[in-house]
């Protein structure tokens, strides 16, 4: 588990811009189970990948002109039950930390695991959800 006051920063950077964040996992089962339309889920991490890369995609992705009916984030390494019960419903993917998953109506449609997130830019990631949102949502 990482220090609170060390991740606070990171939590924020997508809490800011209304990406709601999970830290149970009641939490979660709320908000995945009852979520008609579509969701955003990422798995948050410390990592640089997600600093450099995940956290400015999404934030970039959520400007676009279409987006999902919700956002909502888990932390890797810090709301450890609240991201295992996340990973139940990312099934067949691996644990994947940072990774970004687009539901329609409950289903997991699209899917970004970590290592489509190492070695490209936000813009290319940001893209990529961009290309979801036009479809799913």
């Amino acid at each position: 588990m990482y220090p609170a006051e060390l991740v606070a920063p990171m939590s924020k950077d997508l809490t800011d811009h209304g990406v709601k964040g999970l830290t149970t996992t009641d939490e979660v089962v709320n908000t995945l189970e009852n979520q008609e339309g579509t969701l955003l889920l990422v798995v948050n991490s410390v990592c640089g990948c997600a600093a450099a890369n995940a956290r400015p995609a999404v934030k970039m992705a959520l400007q676009h002109d279409k987006t999902p009916n919700t956002a909502a984030t888990v932390f890797a390494g810090v709301d450890r039950e609240a991201t295992e019960k996340a990973r139940e419903y990312l099934l067949p993917y691996p644990p994947s930390s940072p990774s970004i998953a687009l539901f329609k109506d409950g289903k997991l449609v699209h899917f970004i695991e970590r290592h489509h997130i190492e070695g490209r830019s936000a813009e290319m990631i940001a893209a990529n959800l961009r290309m979801a949102f036009d479809h799913y949502c």
